[in-house]
């Protein structure tokens, strides 16, 4: 009795544990997934998706090099215009899409080269809206954002009908477990509801 007691713990235990390491490495596989095909100027738009602004209208470190590396690939590109997109979050004083403008055109990317989504609130808002302002026959455009997050935007820019190409920022590395991690559960939602 006891021995089969001892199986009826173990095994529910076993499928468990199995099913979450075959998890882990499923979505691993997705976020490495994301930094493919690099983005080289083929498209003419290119969707930075924002992040957090803290107090002070200062980027946040994720935000910080989703900038730093849109403004790398706008100048390598030149021809390239630039849909920066974020709302104003329930803590931010500002759009994220305006803080995104003004460290761009402090840097010397031209204003005609800008266009402000600056209304969303999440990955799909942001590529919803950002489509809304582009030429209807756009049908591939280049997402730029923390590498992590790739995956997912990839996902959601297909469900609207876009391919995509991808410049990856990187990750603030006191928050990369968390934000990775974070991520897994994301990315299976969006597979599961397309948001």
């Amino acid at each position: 009795m006891k021995k089969k007691m001892r199986w009826i713990v173990l095994v529910p235990l076993v499928v468990v544990a199995s099913s979450g390491i075959g998890i882990w490495l499923l979505t691993s596989k997705w976020l490495e997934d994301g930094l493919e095909p690099k983005a080289d100027g083929t498209n003419e738009y290119a969707i930075v998706l924002g992040a957090k602004v803290k107090k002070g209208n200062i980027p946040s470190l994720a935000l910080q090099y989703r900038l730093d590396a849109a403004l790398i690939y706008a100048k390598e590109y030149p021809h390239v215009k630039l849909v920066l997109s974020g709302g104003r979050g329930p803590d931010e004083d500002i759009e994220e899409a305006v803080v995104m403008k003004d460290f761009l055109l402090e840097n010397g990317i031209d204003e005609d080269r800008l266009l402000l989504e600056d209304k969303a609130t999440s990955t799909y808002e942001n590529l919803l809206f950002s489509q809304e302002m582009l030429p209807s026959d756009i049908n591939s455009v280049t997402l730029i954002t923390s590498d992590y997050h790739l995956h997912r935007a990839k996902i959601l820019a297909n469900k609207l009908g876009w391919d995509s190409d991808v410049v990856a920022a990187k990750t603030p590395k006191v928050v990369e477990l968390k934000v990775r991690t974070r991520e897994r559960a994301a990315l299976l939602k969006a597979y599961i509801f397309g948001k």
